[in-house]
């Protein structure tokens, strides 16, 4: 037996999460030489995704599948396989798939199928967080969402808040790619200084100093073609009022709605939605998994992503937890800013 220490789910809560009391972390023990069922393997987990809509998960009536009172929280992670009767998971690989944020796990063949589990090739050497963020879940979804929802052309504006987060900080570059003037939104004025001097957007606001309104009039004169909304409520609401005709707005998350309940939920009313009717604005949402999204645009977006990073003209930016005693506080710190690009945990 070994110690495996784990993020531990104790609460059903509507309210921001508290580490500590909400999720804690636990250890309990391990056997490392248990019989395993045929096509499972046995992983050390290497490095776990946090991510806003785990939020989702740990409410009384989730949209998602909720969490198990008690038990390990699962993300998407990259482990090594340690122990395998599964011929396509080799002994020694890399995989990427839902595993539970712990030092050690079981995933049988079922789990690894709903959890998308894949071998990771790496022939670039790249550190392995990058799978997590710029060629992970928040690449893919940055680059198809914009290319299938946004249809950005050159010399277009485009304006991205929570722009210093795991998509925002995607969307900004892959945008200024293809010839857009790139606006962003931000909640410190260090990652202002990081979006333009490093990331090159063509300017940026701290919206704790200058509202939404404000910025967007004195940056955004002649208003907004493409909307990429990380936050909704009140930025969602002065967006919509600098919309031009034809615009899109492409509805990724909403982040200030998440951490913002009391008790039964109550979000921002958006009170701007007329403005989509009058300027023809197109307005959708979307799951990476959707056809359309992730299956469509995945090999194109892993061949490119790669390309760029390789030459040096994109920067997948992480900002990583180390070690699992720190998970609680990690995951909770995502909700207040304390991550530029993706937050990850090394456990």
């Amino acid at each position: 037996m070994v110690a495996n220490k784990s993020l531990i789910f104790k609460k059903v809560h509507e309210t921001p999460t508290v580490a500590g009391q909400d999720i804690t972390v636990e250890s309990r023990d391990f056997d490392l030489d248990q019989e395993l069922p045929g096509g499972s393997i046995l992983v050390q987990v290497l490095y776990v995704s946090f991510d806003p809509y785990m939020k989702g998960r740990m409410v009384e009536k989730p949209v998602m599948g909720p969490y198990k009172l008690d038990e390990p929280i699962p993300n998407t992670a990259l482990a090594k396989i340690l122990r395998s009767k599964n011929k396509g998971f080799p002994e020694g690989a890399i995989v990427r798939g839902e595993f539970p944020i712990s030092q050690y796990a079981i995933a049988t063949a079922e789990e690894l199928q709903a959890g998308w589990a894949h071998l990771i090739e790496n022939p670039l050497n790249f550190p392995l967080d990058t799978f997590l963020a710029g060629l992970g879940m928040p690449g893919l979804a940055a680059y198809a969402s914009l290319y299938e929802i946004g249809k950005p052309k050159k010399g277009e504006t485009l304006y991205v808040s929570a722009a210093a987060g795991a998509v925002g900080h995607v969307v900004g570059q892959i945008a200024k790619r293809e010839g857009l003037r790139v606006i962003g939104s931000v909640g410190a004025d260090d990652k202002v200084d990081y979006l333009i001097s490093e990331l090159g957007f063509d300017a940026v606001f701290n919206y704790k100093k200058e509202t939404v309104d404000k910025g967007l009039a004195r940056l955004a004169p002649d208003g907004i073609d493409i909307f990429y909304d990380n936050v909704g409520g009140e930025t969602l609401d002065a967006a919509l009022l600098k919309m031009n005709p034809y615009g899109r707005i492409i509805a990724c998350g909403a982040i200030s709605q998440y951490t913002r309940v009391q008790g039964p939920y109550t979000g921002y009313g958006v009170t701007n939605l007329f403005n989509i009717t009058v300027k023809r604005v197109t307005m959708a949402g979307y799951i990476v998994t959707d056809p359309n999204i992730g299956p469509k645009y995945g090999a194109e977006h892993m061949q490119n992503v790669s390309k760029w990073i390789h030459d040096g003209s994109f920067t997948s930016k992480s900002t990583v937890v180390d070690g699992v005693d720190k998970a609680a506080d990690g995951f909770v710190g995502m909700f207040y800013g304390k991550n530029i690009g993706k937050a990850v945990l090394k456990i």
